[in-house]
């Protein structure tokens, strides 16, 4: 596999420079959208000392594998929340996890993964709590796309100079709690709730996907909320959907961006990519509730909405 020093010269030649330039890396190039960017892009920008790539995959050992030249690997489930209370990561942990990867205020930060990104969307959220927003993007496709177009990989983990990132507290605007959602569901809130998951766990069919541990005592949706999984918002090859069919997408389910929206799921990682499109890429006022059904489907004495009446019987 190329080194970053091997991969930064052959890039730095592969157009015309002045010579005192030649052995410089590429300056960072401002993405195609604020949001995203293309894999062209970031192979452009791969040696960029502006430039920090994570990773922040599910699946075990694939990062290991190969992963994107100078990409550092965020382990979801122990990098990003506290592992015994259910809660998203420390500001004290966080600033620690920052340091190690080389962020600071200033950094633009490139996340990936696999699954389509929907750990990476999570990632995004968590640093959007922790103040990283406008500087923080999506490769647009994620790995799948990388690894389709055979673009380099690396089975090295980069050595990082630390940051210092401070300690900061996570702002609170970009989560729903549990209080919430249920004043949604009993009208008392005008929101509205966007639950991705596949229709038939809005239904209440089925509880949880296919081979995923069920996590819910009931199967159904949070009354009032309405339905468009988060499929539909990605191409074939894993990238998003234009904004303009984005907003068609999500218009005809009633969304619109003139209404504060909480997004919702299984656990909150679908829902977390939701939300990145719905913040990020769209503009409108959203939220994340990590809590999802694990928490609402488990939660005594709130009401539910079940159109399958599979489980529990009734609506």
């Amino acid at each position: 596999m190329l080194s970053r020093t091997v991969l930064a010269l052959l890039l730095a030649t592969a157009a015309p420079v002045l010579p005192a330039l030649a052995n410089a890396p590429p300056a960072a190039q401002a993405p195609h959208d604020g949001a995203l960017v293309s894999t062209e892009w970031l192979e452009k920008n791969l040696a960029s000392p502006k430039v920090r790539i994570v990773e922040v995959s599910v699946d075990p050992g694939v990062y290991e594998r190969g992963h994107i030249p100078g990409a550092s690997n965020v382990s979801w489930h122990t990098d990003l929340v506290e592992t015994v209370t259910r809660d998203i990561v420390s500001p004290e942990k966080f600033a620690a996890l920052a340091q190690r990867l080389g962020i600071d205020r200033d950094t633009t930060v490139v996340l990936y993964g696999d699954n389509n990104n929907w750990f990476a969307a999570w990632g995004a959220w968590v640093l959007a709590q922790y103040g990283l927003v406008d500087n923080v993007k999506l490769l647009d496709g994620g790995r799948k796309k990388w690894e389709a177009e055979k673009r380099p990989l690396d089975t090295r983990a980069p050595e990082v100079a630390a940051s210092k990132f401070p300690v900061t507290q996570a702002a609170s605007n970009l989560r729903a709690r549990f209080g919430d959602v249920l004043a949604v569901a009993k009208k008392e809130r005008d929101e509205q709730i966007l639950d991705i998951r596949s229709p038939d766990e809005f239904n209440g069919k089925i509880i949880a996907p296919a081979g995923i541990q069920e996590l819910a005592i009931r199967a159904g949706h949070i009354p009032g909320s309405v339905n468009v999984p988060w499929g539909k918002a990605v191409n074939a090859d894993g990238t998003l959907k234009s904004p303009a069919e984005l907003k068609k997408l999500y218009a005809e389910a009633g969304i619109d961006g003139s209404k504060p929206i909480i997004t919702s799921c299984r656990i909150g990682e679908r829902s977390s990519h939701s939300w990145f499109i719905l913040t990020r890429v769209l503009g409108y006022n959203a939220r994340n509730y990590d809590g999802s059904w694990t928490e609402y489907g488990n939660a005594v004495g709130v009401p539910i909405t079940n159109v399958a009446g599979t489980v529990w019987g009734g609506k």
